[in-house]
């Protein structure tokens, strides 16, 4: 019989607030869009509730993805202790929480305007529709992508009622930065995505992987240059963005080789990536910055 103290570790373990690197790959490219949004710090209330509502949706994103995985999470490596995969929790149990901490997501979300609450949904849907189809497509770090970035144009909503054209450039920059760091933790589980029918990007590229996992990288670095640009930023950014273009470089040695402990590395240090860039701007958007000419959006 399990103690209290061992279900509320084993519901920690479910939504990964053990490992919190998800949380901060999410929390990146919304910090992104509401440094941009709001030319520089947004309220502070503002920042509190999508800070909030990114730690919750992630946390029910990874209770639903356990639930969908949870007849495949026994057979790999790396996910076979996960509460459900192990039996310490019930799958109904993992649709309960998921649900409440979706509910608690959308109540967060009612602070803001009617655009950012309708934006809310297709959020959600994304992120519940993430995890299944890793069955049927081939790409679904794309689905990923997507999901993960969708905290960028609730921010444009939440300040200006309308998602500008901006927003969605950055939301598609950051699915480029996504397949990157997914396609490397993708690495770490080829062996066993393919013993099981699992399909991800590692799989599709192939031998190509690694290239591809660069060529994502520099599409994600252009983009985000180009976005720099069109948002008038200076020298901090791109100086900045130069620093997590080198970073990305760095990850072609820890992959190269495609060996599991250097794949789940440099997932792991893409929190620099997101980080170095999200450094830029908000060096660029302080108050001194508004006297070399700033353009609004």
């Amino acid at each position: 019989m399990t103690t209290f103290a061992q279900r509320l570790d084993a519901y920690e373990k479910l939504v990964r607030l053990d490992r919190p690197i998800g949380i901060l790959l999410l929390l990146w490219p919304t910090l992104w869009g509401l440094w941009i949004a709001w030319r520089g710090m947004p309220d502070l209330l503002v920042l509190w509730l999508f800070v909030l509502g990114t730690v919750l949706m992630r946390s029910a994103g990874c209770a639903i993805n356990d639930y969908a995985d949870r007849n495949f999470d026994a057979h790999v490596e790396r996910t076979r202790d996960r509460p459900l995969a192990a039996g310490t929790i019930r799958p109904w149990e993992a649709l309960v929480l998921a649900a409440a901490l979706a509910l608690a997501a959308f109540a967060v979300v009612l602070q803001f305007n009617r655009l950012t609450i309708f934006l809310s949904i297709p959020a959600v849907l994304v992120a519940a529709v993430y995890p299944f189809t890793k069955r049927f497509f081939s790409v679904p770090q794309a689905i990923l992508g997507v999901a993960f970035g969708f905290g960028i144009p609730m921010a444009f909503a939440a300040k200006y009622g309308f998602v500008p054209p901006v927003a969605w450039a950055l939301l598609g920059a950051n699915v480029f930065w996504t397949l990157a760091y997914d396609t490397e933790y993708a690495m770490v589980d080829r062996d066993d995505d393919r013993r099981i029918g699992i399909r991800t990007s590692a799989l599709l590229f192939g031998r190509h992987d690694v290239l591809a996992v660069m060529i994502f990288y520099a599409l994600f670095i252009a983009s985000m240059a180009a976005i720099g640009a069109w948002v008038h930023f200076g020298v901090p950014y791109f100086a900045a963005l130069g620093i997590a273009a080198a970073i990305a470089v760095h990850h072609y040695r820890l992959i190269k080789e495609r060996a599991r402990e250097g794949c789940f590395k440099a997932f792991m240090h893409n929190n620099w990536i997101g980080a170095t860039v999200f450094l830029g701007i908000v060096l660029d958007k302080l108050p001194w910055r508004k006297l070399t000419g700033f353009v609004p959006l």
